[in-house]
């Protein structure tokens, strides 16, 4: 796992969620926390036009991926009630349901984790250099592949 501050792009396998539990609960000021809320993101079979996806692979500008997601995690730490904000996003190839993300906030309430959880979703998507190709099949069973963009959404 990469050294920091809880975020960073991995190699698929390289973590776990468990393993990424048990990191925010190491956090020294982890006694502050009363929830833990997690974003798990998978791999969809289909996509927004209504195509069979048959697989995605992912890719990164690691070093400025990192940099946006350890950026993004360190404004949010700042927010109240917030103990810890980890964003990891995996990188390789990737069948339909296997996980792609993971984002772990842990805060003083319930109330404080939602919408700060949602806001580092909505931020790596936008922030972080991910590059997505999609492998989808057609009536025909014919496989092809493009890369997407999330800008374009």
């Amino acid at each position: 796992m990469q050294a920091g501050k809880g975020a960073g792009v991995h190699r698929k396998g390289a973590v776990t969620l468990s393993d990424l539990i048990n990191r925010v609960r190491e956090n020294p000021n982890f006694h502050k926390a009363g929830a833990i809320g997690i974003f798990v993101g998978v791999v969809r079979g289909e996509n927004l036009e209504g195509r069979v996806v048959k697989k995605l692979e992912l890719e990164a500008y690691e070093e400025k991926a990192n940099e946006a997601l350890e950026r993004i995690c360190a404004e949010l730490r700042g927010k109240e009630g917030i103990v810890d904000v980890q964003i990891h996003h995996l990188i390789g190839e990737f069948n339909v349901g296997e996980d792609l993300v993971y984002v772990i906030v842990a805060g003083s309430h319930r109330h404080h984790i939602f919408p700060v959880l949602e806001e580092a979703v909505e931020r790596y998507k936008r922030e972080a250099l991910l590059f997505k190709k999609e492998y989808v099949s057609n009536e025909k069973g014919e496989i092809t592949s493009y890369w997407v963009s999330e800008r374009e959404k």
